[in-house]
């Protein structure tokens, strides 16, 4: 068995295959696309679903993939094992309908023992019990010996999950140790103990399980292949765990350097050390692929792995910051496979540095905060930290609750989980974009998702705006349909059609669907779960029938100002690569006929010298009048072209790749102009934070562009003439009227403080005596915050003994404070119980110390009820 490197062997394995006709397709990103079900991608097959499902047609029958993955689900083992990672590798050989058990058993066999010189006598196969087929060919199509060959139940060699498709499947086990197994149960134990390893799981999905738990044949059965390159990397390198093979070794060797700790000499050092390793690579692969820091969903799964790091940085005796000189590793060791990690590298260690900055603000104190929260759980014996303190830790100091866990499992402390969640859900009041509707039709139960699969509808939109065709398909929400007739809403499929639809950021066309009996508004074209463009109607008159002749008219105007957002944002895409970095990448993006929105990966808002930049350069290009020009062509050759792609997005066999110029050129499947000249102008009107190390433009063309300078220039206009100036003085006018302000202010306040002062005597003279104790109760007329506690500060201190509470209206609001002498506080005077049930009075709330405290309300009316209230409470708090 010859030793073989990871990389070597992931080459070895995808040309295997491309030999065998299959389609060799790029790793698609970890950010599943249209699927919701999935959070990351964590399985080979998992991006390829839409093709084993039929929901779309596969560019080949045969595909052949290296597929990154992440798990997190046993993230807590991590590091403690040297078996776990959240970060791998999945080989796997996919057919949709073409060969079956016999051509990819041989396959296995060929590529395992010749290719990879794997020893027969090493390996060790499993099929499912009742597969007779599957024996018989590795019987008789290998020369595997049959005794090694053995028969396991459901739970080990059968993969369904719920009803759907599903299959038998045979795995292929490697064994580490010496002598033969002769039976089932020398095979478990010798599974249970490691020394027998499974590296390739060959499915044959070849029924279908229905509701009743029956197993029908699949017409067209598949295989879906999967063999995990870090593992098979173990085997090949005769090493005993994925921490020791090549590529992740030089990684543990970065952190160990970094560390100045050597691996293998403490056993709770070296955890430490696989615990960065592991996250900085899945971080580094996480953030090539588009996500970012953040508290919900990838972005959370990210900052957990970050923060881990980081905070196990620490442990090693790591000072400041240092996760970001790990990634120049993993990029050495995965770059070649990968080549956006080498793009992406500065971008990635920024990130990665602003985030860990923003962590070690915050985990010394942190750490502090849980430490002594570890004492008092100890000293009282307790073994269960409160949930509200849990998410102090993580609302405060940025600790991900499972940071916590893990720290506290190691004093043999839990968390109030439930508690902790309770604290999040009351806390979590974000506010969230309305969601309009989705570019897909949402049910599979609405009828027009069930229309036959053969119907299929060509889109001639490109040329042309209108088009002669045929009904083949009606519905309303409830069943399909004959006809529709005048007042109905509905759904109307063509033959063929000059409507666009919503899809790629570009909304669905509008117009109208003509019969010789009747008339319908097309309101919205969107696309079914099938992929078949369904015009979303309104019958104006008549009826609307099936397998009527039908003309489609798109409206003009709209597909046109839509086309030039569309080409705008193509424009603004490559802008933002020159001027900002090339790191920038599409996030998602809007186009309708009033504007375009473009979401980016970026790590901090743009300046106003980098949106003036990017402004220009995109009119200026404009100006040079590109023709805009549409090619067919492979994947391959769009990528080898330079043209800019959304990678996970799902391509066939033929691309459509936009060129302006020679300036911009990406996959796109959108309408655009003929000439980049016809946008005629382009105006960014906004820029903003949409999440974290996420941004967004907002931008307009042509006569919206106009009129928004139009709008803006009138509003100047308005301004001057308010000041009584020029154009050209206006901003000198507005910094000398600014400047006057503040000084008006000043005086203004310095007059309230002499007036102020003047009131001290009078303040002083309104005390009461109440069980002993001076008291004053005193309501001020426009005295701010910061004057009202400064006077509040005087009285007390000239009351030599007592307490002082001051109330004043101030432009419809109440400001309250209440200060107390020491004696008085010793006599049971409490500012903060005097201050909230006096807020309270003015519709306010608030709260402090026994000395002293202070608040604010909306109820000014309210205020001499406040003031005479002050006495009562201050009767019934002292003693």
């Amino acid at each position: 068995m010859k030793y073989m490197g990871a990389n070597e062997l992931r080459d070895a394995y995808l040309k295997f295959f491309e030999e065998k006709d299959h389609l060799k397709l790029e790793s698609f990103p970890l950010v599943p696309k249209n699927d919701k079900s999935l959070l990351l991608i964590n399985a080979g097959m998992a991006p390829l679903k839409p093709y084993f499902t039929g929901v779309q047609t596969p560019p080949r029958k045969r595909i052949t993939t290296c597929q990154k993955c992440i798990r997190t689900g046993d993230i807590e083992n991590v590091g403690k094992t040297s078996r776990h990672g959240t970060f791998f590798e999945m080989l796997g050989n996919f057919s949709f309908g073409d060969y079956f058990k016999e051509e990819i058993i041989s396959w296995a066999w060929e590529f395992i023992t010749k290719n990879l010189e794997v020893p027969k006598d090493k390996l060790y196969v499993t099929i499912y019990l009742e597969d007779d087929e599957a024996f018989d060919i590795w019987s008789s199509k290998t020369d595997i010996d049959p005794k090694r060959i053995f028969r396991l139940g459901k739970e080990d060699n059968f993969w369904e999950i719920g009803v759907g498709p599903c299959g038998p499947c045979t795995e292929i086990h490697f064994d580490r140790g010496n002598g033969t197994i002769t039976t089932v149960e020398e095979f478990l134990k010798a599974s249970d103990e490691d020394r027998v390893v499974e590296f390739w799981n060959l499915v044959f999905t070849q029924f279908d399980k229905d509701e009743d738990g029956n197993y029908n044949k699949l017409a067209k059965p598949n295989i879906d292949t999967g063999m995990g390159l870090e593992r098979i990397a173990t085997i090949m390198q005769g090493v005993n765990n994925i921490f020791e093979i090549d590529t992740v070794k030089n990684i543990v060797a970065k952190v160990s350097k970094l560390s100045g700790v050597n691996y293998g000499d403490d056993a709770v050092a070296d955890m430490s050390i696989r615990i960065i390793t592991d996250h900085v690579k899945s971080v580094t692969m996480l953030i090539s692929d588009g996500v970012q820091p953040s508290n919900e969903g990838r972005g959370y799964v990210l900052r957990r792995l970050l923060r881990r790091a980081a905070r196990h940085g620490r442990v090693l005796g790591i000072k400041g910051l240092f996760l970001k000189d790990v990634v120049c590793a993993v990029v050495e060791n995965y770059g070649e496979a990968y080549p956006k990690l080498k793009e992406d590298k500065e971008y990635i260690e920024k990130i990665i540095s602003l985030e860990e900055e923003r962590f070690n603000e915050t985990i010394d104190a942190g750490m502090n905060i849980l430490a002594s929260y570890i004492v008092e759980l100890e000293a009282s014996k307790e073994t269960v930290l409160k949930g509200e303190k849990a998410f102090k830790l993580y609302d405060t100091y940025g600790f991900p609750i499972e940071l916590t866990e893990e720290i506290l499992e190691e004093k043999g402390i839990s968390v109030d989980k439930e508690a902790f969640i309770l604290e999040m859900n009351n806390q979590r009041q974000r506010a969230r974009s309305a969601r309009g509707e989705s570019s897909y039709m949402g049910s599979d139960e609405n009828p027009i998702n069930k229309i036959d699969s053969s119907i299929n509808t060509e889109f001639v939109g490109y040329f042309e705006t209108e088009v002669e065709a045929k009904v083949v398909a009606l519905a309303d929400d409830k069943e399909m349909k004959s006809e529709l007739v005048k007042g109905e809403k509905g759904y109307i499929v063509t033959d063929s059609t000059t409507f666009y639809a919503e899809m790629g950021g570009q909304v669905g066309d509008r117009g109208i669907i003509i019969s010789e009996s009747g008339e319908a508004y097309v309101y919205n074209t969107k696309k079914n779960v099938g992929g078949k463009i369904i015009h979303y109607v309104e019958v104006k008159s008549g009826n609307i029938k099936k397998d009527q002749k039908v003309s489609l008219k798109v409206e003009i105007d709209r597909r046109s100002n839509i086309c030039k957002n569309h080409t705008a944002t193509h424009m603004l895409h490559e802008a933002l690569k020159e001027v900002v970095g090339k790191h920038v990448n599409q996030a998602g993006s809007y186009v309708d006929d009033e504007r375009l929105r473009f979401d980016f990966a970026h790590f901090k808002g743009l300046t106003e010298e980098e949106l003036e930049r990017v402004e220009t350069l995109v009119n200026r290009k404009i100006m040079e009048v590109f023709r805009v020009n549409t090619n067919l062509m492979t994947i391959e050759e769009a990528k080898n072209s330079g043209a800019m792609a959304l990678f996970d997005d799902k391509y066939g066999d033929k691309v459509r790749v936009v060129s302006i110029g020679e300036f911009s050129k990406e996959l796109c499947g959108g309408t655009h102009v003929k000439n980049a000249g016809e946008i005629g102008l382009f105006k960014i009107v906004g820029e903003s934070g949409v999440a974290a190390g996420m941004r967004r433009i907002e931008a307009v063309t042509a006569l919206n562009a106009m009129k928004y300078m139009e709008e803006k220039e009138k509003t100047l206009k308005e301004a001057c003439n308010v000041l009584k100036c020029t154009e050209k003085d206006i901003l000198k006018k507005i910094v000398s009227q600014s400047t006057e302000i503040k000084e008006k202010e000043k005086e203004i306040l310095e007059l309230k403080n002499k007036i102020t002062s003047g009131a001290e005597g009078d303040i002083l003279n309104s005390a009461k005596i109440i069980k002993g104790v001076k008291v004053i109760s005193y309501a001020l007329k426009d005295v701010d915050g910061n004057a009202l506690r400064d006077l509040a500060d005087k009285i007390r201190n000239k009351m030599e003994s007592g307490v002082v509470v001051l109330v004043s209206d101030v432009n419809d609001k109440v400001n309250l404070i209440a200060m107390a002498t020491k004696d008085a506080v010793e006599s049971g005077v409490h500012c903060g119980k005097i201050i909230k049930d006096v807020a309270a009075i003015v519709g306010g709330g608030g709260g402090g110390r026994p000395d002293m405290a202070q608040a604010g309300g909306k109820n000014p009316e309210n205020v001499t009820k406040a003031v005479e209230t002050t006495f009562d409470i201050v009767e019934k708090l002292v003693k």
